[in-house]
Formats: structure tokens, C-alpha cells, sequence
């Protein structure tokens, strides 16, 4: 179905996207240029166009999603926005483990357990779809 270059190129982005999606977990994103964004969406759109979606191997699916898609709707109150801002706010602060995020999601009036479970939510939505991954990205650089 799928040549051996295809396959290793669609393992290489669900092993890129799954590492971006722990990282955002662990508040470690490192700073992601313009181009560098484009060029991810660049890569997904040849996917599709070859018909490949990743989801077929096991990673999050690189689809097209739209905004108003319930894959974005908040999880126990935590938006995709307000996950990303505790992110952000996390990773100035040099926190790298749950216990900081907690703390940080406190200090901003938000409980920590919700946070944490919204947190977890969005992560493993990330594994799902790429679209995800890629508006967390959008407002990660907003803050």
C-alpha cells in the first residue's frame, strides 16, 4: 500500500508529534519559528495529498480540523487556550515536572487537579490530532 520511504517518513512525524505532545506535557517547548510551523503544515498537506494520514500508523491523524470541531471543545473546563497560558507561565518559571504545573495553575486561580486533568485531556487529544497540537503551538506563542 504504502512504499518503505512513506512509512519512515510518516514515523518520523508520530514520533515528532508524540515528542512535542510530551514535552508540552512537561511544560519543555522549545521556541518554534514561523517557518519551522510551516514547514509541519507544509509536510502534513503533502501527506494528505498522497493520501497518507498518520492515524493509519498509529499516531495522531493529520486531517483537517475545524474550529469548531468538539476535539477542541474544553475538558472539565480547561480550554486548549488556558492550558497552553499555564504552559507558557510554566515553562518561564523553569518548571519541568507536574507538581510545578500544579503550582503555577494555582497561583493563576485554577485548580490544580482540574488543570491537571484538563492538562492530561489535551494531551492525549494531541495524540489524536495534529490540528490540536498545532493551536496549542498557536497560543503557546501568544504569551
Amino acid at each position: 500500500m504504502f512504499g518503505k520511504k512513506q512509512r519512515q517518513a510518516a514515523q518520523a512525524q508520530i514520533d515528532a508529534a508524540n515528542a512535542a505532545a510530551q514535552a508540552a506535557m512537561n511544560g519543555n517547548i522549545p521556541p518554534v519559528s514561523a517557518a519551522n510551523q510551516a514547514a509541519a503544515q507544509d509536510a502534513m498537506a503533502q501527506q494528505r495529498a498522497l493520501g497518507i494520514d498518520t492515524a493509519a500508523f498509529g499516531g495522531p491523524s493529520n486531517a483537517p480540523v475545524a474550529d469548531d470541531d468538539p476535539i477542541f471543545a474544553d475538558i472539565d473546563g480547561i480550554s486548549l487556550q488556558h492550558y497552553a497560558w499555564i504552559a507558557k507561565l510554566s515553562q518561564k518559571a523553569g518548571v519541568t515536572d507536574e507538581a510545578g504545573m500544579r503550582e503555577v495553575a494555582a497561583q493563576n486561580g485554577i485548580d490544580p487537579d482540574q488543570y491537571m486533568r484538563g492538562a492530561n485531556g489535551w494531551t492525549a487529544r494531541m495524540g489524536q490530532s495534529m490540528a490540536v497540537g498545532q493551536k496549542f503551538r498557536q497560543y503557546f506563542d501568544q504569551y
